[in-house]
């Protein structure tokens, strides 16, 4: 295998890279090289998909199938190598009848069919060992003693962006908010990639074209989530438990949290949420469940310890999966995109496995003697209700500087960095969070804004899905104070991890927004070449000492 589409890459050898039978995040070599054939004949698909659309003839289930099976090979979401086979199956099945509808589509509006090559005339070979050899074809280095490392670089990093932004989409899809512009992007993108481009120049300017696509699909999502849930008020979470059956949900999904809540409704169990699920809280229909009892343990990576902990059973949704140990394997389900070999796989929202294996285990015996809370719920309708008055504190000098402090951790060192400059920013300052990143601060008191008292100097916006609302908050900012987000007093402190944060930095620098200071390391699969000309052009930076960055960020550098 070869893999380095995420920060938990090895960078012990000379090119960095996952390159033995097992990746560091734990995914298996077969597993790896079939995501790469799947992402090959999802190329085929929108290869046909975006001429059969350009003719009136869109097949949206088709799309929806690109969205799912793009999520399936992002970082920490499915490492079931037989699950890949299936996918490819259907993906030659899902090809051919979009095929055989532009087809249709050429014959009706009389016009020669165009002869497609590539992704599009392949084959699935039989069994898994053929498709493992016809995997080796399709790498993601593939190409590169012809095209040299930077234009593959470029390629990875328009694929890694789109594929954090199948997932955004197919998270708002669930909840049945699709877009045929999103549709078309996607399908639009791939048939891209599938003609393997090597113009670098190209090749960066079709990653902001994607960035921008990132921020019509993020903001679709929060019109989802808003409009399935309600908007996100503040809102203490418990973060220590109560007494009674327990059932935890992790990952992201909010469709996912919302129908166990319903499932388990009167049943006597409790329902906590884990990781990037805690901002759940903040969103009124989910929050008027009574036994949607709080949040159990930290960030996604944290999982291990806490699912041991845990006395009852766990549901992991869409992504952020790590191995599960063998204290639990047996109490622990998967949905939707995500899957372990061995693990129980819920379909069609059948959540009784789930709910009799709680209801069988102990729970927890007492309540906590501790009653500790963390406040969520500052997305935009919450922050941008206070901007007259947050506006004026900056006029009168109150309110000094803003923060973003956040994105995906991870469980690499340095990534405490973001705790100490959080922890060192002066109190006259404001502190936006949003992703599992806030895990490493959140519980650290902050105080109120100054002027502000109602105000938490932390603000959390919630899961990095709701990116599209700093954004917004931001440039609300810029809009009031009559400026360029770049002339603000607003630095980006970015944690990277995987491919939802690719796609929402190529969304920044779709923007024009500079100075975002990213790490803890840099994306392995940027080369020195490549980051030199994002360096030049969008003043990106590592991540150094907090102390000093700070002090270059109140200093007006990189902010």
């Amino acid at each position: 295998m070869f893999c380095f589409q995420c920060e938990q890459t090895d960078r012990s050898g000379a090119t960095p890279g996952c390159a033995a039978t097992r990746g560091i995040c734990g995914k298996d070599e077969s597993t790896a090289d079939l995501q790469d054939l799947l992402v090959y004949a999802l190329k085929g698909i929108s290869q046909y998909a975006v001429r059969a659309r350009a003719l009136g003839a869109p097949d949206d289930d088709a799309a929806t199938f690109v969205l799912y099976g793009m999520f399936t090979t992002l970082t920490n979401v499915n490492f079931t190598a037989t699950r890949f086979v299936t996918l490819l199956t259907e993906a030659a099945t899902v090809r051919d009848r979009v095929r055989a509808g532009y087809l249709a589509a050429c014959a009706a509006a009389g016009q020669e069919p165009e002869p497609l090559d590539g992704p599009a005339a392949w084959v699935p070979a039989e069994g898994t060992d053929g498709l493992l050899a016809q995997a080796a074809e399709h790498g993601v280095t593939v190409g590169l003693p012809l095209v040299g490392p930077d234009v593959v670089a470029a390629r990875a990093l328009n694929l890694y962006g789109l594929k954090g932004i199948c997932a955004y989409a197919y998270h708002a899809a669930v909840l049945g908010s699709t877009s045929a512009e999103v549709f078309a992007g996607v399908e639009q993108a791939l048939d891209y990639l599938a003609g393997d481009p090597s113009d670098i120049d190209d090749l960066l300017g079709y990653a902001l074209r994607l960035g921008t696509l990132n921020l019509a699909v993020l903001e679709l999502l929060e019109r989802a989530n808003t409009g399935t849930f309600g908007q996100p008020v503040p809102h203490p979470v418990r973060t220590t438990p109560r007494a009674g059956k327990a059932l935890l949900v992790s990952g992201h999904d909010l469709r996912d949290l919302g129908d166990i809540l319903e499932a388990t409704a009167g049943t006597g169990i409790n329902v906590y949420t884990h990781g990037e699920l805690l901002p759940a809280h903040a969103y009124p229909e989910l929050a008027a469940h009574p036994h949607l009892a709080g949040n159990y343990g930290g960030a996604w990576q944290d999982q291990q310890q806490d699912f041991a902990a845990f006395p009852g059973a766990i549901v992991m949704t869409s992504n952020c999966m790590i191995e599960p140990l063998l204290s639990y394997r047996q109490r622990i389900f998967t949905t939707g995109p995500t899957g372990w070999p061995g693990v129980r796989h819920l379909k069609h929202h059948d959540w009784a496995p789930a709910i009799r294996a709680a209801q069988a285990l102990p729970g927890f015996a007492e309540d906590s003697p501790e009653d500790r809370t963390v406040t969520v719920g500052f997305g935009r309708t919450a922050v941008l209700g206070a901007a007259g008055a947050v506006v004026d504190a900056v006029k009168a000098g109150a309110i000094r500087h803003f923060f973003l402090i956040g994105g995906c951790d991870g469980a690499l060192p340095g990534r405490n960095y973001y705790a100490k400059f959080a922890e060192e920013t002066p109190p006259d300052s404001v502190i936006l969070t949003l992703g599992c990143a806030k895990y490493r601060f959140n519980n650290h008191d902050f105080g109120s804004l100054p002027g502000l008292p109602s105000l938490p100097r932390l603000l959390d916006v919630g899961q990095c899905n709701d990116a599209f609302a700093a954004v917004r908050v931001a440039q609300a900012l810029a809009e009031a104070f009559d400026c360029g987000v770049n002339d603000l007093p607003l630095s980006l402190v970015i944690s990277w991890f995987e491919q939802k944060a690719v796609a929402v930095l190529l969304s920044l620098l779709s923007l024009g927004i500079t100075g975002i200071r990213l790490g803890p390391t840099l994306p392995a699969f940027l080369t020195p070449g490549l980051l030199e000309v994002l360096v030049a052009k969008f003043g990106i930076a590592p991540i150094g000492d907090p102390a000093a960055d700070l002090e270059s960020a109140l200093a007006g550098a990189g902010a």
